[in-house]
């Protein structure tokens, strides 16, 4: 039985009531999905997943470690080779210098004079492979280390198992600003959109994991793997395996890039008189082979006195010590390219 016409018009004038709910839903989840996209940018600072709730922001006064004095401040033009490490364990949900939770399986860095947060990258000039990592702790305070990784950052520029990697450090100056900004509570600076690609470009579809126990401690047991579907931004860019603890996180981007080879030196000092270098490495000179080194600083010359080559990281351990044993307590480990090429282009 055909229905009465009044019940027709009813029956449409329902269905466009549902269309146009409909058709505002769309709408309402639309900017909902724009909300997201600014959100995710926001906490994917350096192309590297954050915390919801970014840390304090701290620069800190002077203090003093075992002798040695550091002096924490603003640097955007920071860029220093040396050997890297990686702490986890015995500081896993303990708070970070700022004041957030230190999560191992997190990418995030601790550095001695950073302010906190910023934004790094961190390339490993033994691979070439290079991440972004939010520095969010003080530390090492070992000497001969210039940063410590988190466990997972670690793993991702491929030195969990060894300990130790020769790397390049360099501030990330757009997105540490951002940053900052945030942690202070105020609007975080405009960036262009070169820099927001760099910021909010990284893939997020996870499509298959598999659970991994806890992994191993550096150089013992079998490597873990695990399986993770993901679609890279670009042909230059690959994406690590999930954490190993198998908890989901959004795909870090790790960049890979050529290097050359390089060797490890102790850097016993820098002078800008050429006859104060000469002196130190004369007093220097029976324990290791040295040069004097010139380079231009912001239109100023200073002579480095350098220790080496060195061929393991141990090796130039000893001989820190050993120069700071003369009284040089700003003695540090560097890295320089074997043809006397500067790391800092990559080595």
């Amino acid at each position: 039985m055909p229905k009465p016409r009044n019940s027709t018009l009813a029956h449409l004038r329902s269905k466009g009531r549902l269309a146009m709910a409909a058709a505002a839903l769309g709408i309402l989840l639309a900017g909902c999905a724009e909300t997201q996209l600014a959100v995710h940018g926001v906490k994917r600072l350096g192309g590297q997943s954050q915390p919801t709730q970014i840390g304090n922001y701290k620069i800190g006064n002077p203090y003093e470690i075992a002798g040695q004095w550091y002096y924490p401040a603003v640097d955007y033009e920071y860029s220093e080779t040396g050997i890297a490490s990686w702490y986890g364990p015995k500081f896993h949900g303990k708070k970070t210098a700022n004041g957030e939770i230190f999560d191992q399986y997190e990418v995030s860095a601790a550095h001695r004079t950073l302010p906190l947060p910023s934004i790094v990258r961190v390339t490993n000039l033994e691979n070439g492979k290079s991440i972004k990592v939010r520095v969010n702790d003080r530390g090492p305070f070992a000497h001969g280390r210039i940063i410590d990784m988190s466990r997972r950052a670690a793993q991702l520029l491929g030195f969990e198992r060894k300990g130790t990697a020769k790397v390049l450090v360099e501030v990330v100056e757009a997105e540490s600003r951002q940053i900052a900004a945030i942690a202070q509570g105020k609007a975080a600076p405009k960036v262009s959109v070169a820099e927001q690609s760099t910021v909010s470009a990284a893939p997020r579809d996870v499509v298959e994991t598999v659970r991994l126990d806890d992994g191993p401690i550096a150089d013992s047991g079998e490597p873990t793997t695990s399986r993770i579907k993901l679609t890279p931004p670009s042909a230059n860019t690959s994406v690590e395996s999930a954490p190993l603890d198998g908890v989901v996180e959004e795909a870090a981007i790790v960049e890979v890039t050529p290097v050359a080879t390089s060797s490890i030196y102790v850097q016993a000092g820098a002078f800008s008189i050429y006859d104060n270098a000469l002196n130190l490495r004369n007093r220097l000179y029976d324990l290791a082979p040295s040069k004097i080194e010139p380079i231009e600083v912001k239109g100023t010359t200073f002579y480095r006195v350098r220790l080496g080559p060195l061929e393991t990281v141990p090796e130039a351990d000893i001989l820190l010590e050993r120069v700071i044993a003369t009284g040089q307590n700003g003695a540090k480990v560097v890295v320089e390219c074997a043809d006397g090429g500067s790391a800092t282009s990559g080595c």
